[in-house]
């Protein structure tokens, strides 16, 4: 920016062929506009501030709300989620509320083990639809 318009060369290296077509536009660009687009108002040349990459690369807003797949996929595995965390909170009080004598050890172990299966799953949902339906951060250099 500091080169300004018509000093583009020194600011771009364009060594391969397909940027070719850069060159031309940028040689059209300065034979017969002046080097810049005239936007029909005064524009200083400077950018707005940078939006967080959540916002830039958000999937729910952009993609998902007007996908009729995508949404319904979103609310089934949203409604998978809190069906999970019920059935935890549930066994959770119907262990707690038992008596040890009215259920098994092994019944009652069992309980406890699907409460903390169920909650865990829970948790790995709850990461799955947030990686897969609302941000998922992307490196190029690791990719």
């Amino acid at each position: 920016m500091d080169l300004g318009h018509s000093n583009w060369q020194k600011a771009y290296f364009v060594p391969s062929k397909a940027d070719a077509n850069v060159v031309a536009f940028r040689k059209w660009l300065k034979k017969y506009a002046g080097g810049q687009f005239d936007w029909g108002t005064k524009v200083n040349g400077s950018l707005q501030p940078t939006r967080p990459r959540e916002q830039l690369l958000d999937r729910y807003w952009s993609h998902v709300v007007h996908c009729s797949s995508c949404s319904g996929a979103y609310k089934g595995f949203n409604a998978l989620k809190i069906s999970l965390q019920v059935f935890s909170v549930a066994s959770v009080a119907i262990i707690a509320a038992t008596k040890p004598g009215m259920i098994s050890v092994a019944a009652r172990n069992t309980l406890a083990t699907a409460t903390i299966l169920c909650f865990v799953g829970s948790k790995w949902l709850s990461h799955f639809i947030y990686k897969n339906f609302h941000f998922h951060d992307y490196n190029h250099a690791f990719k």
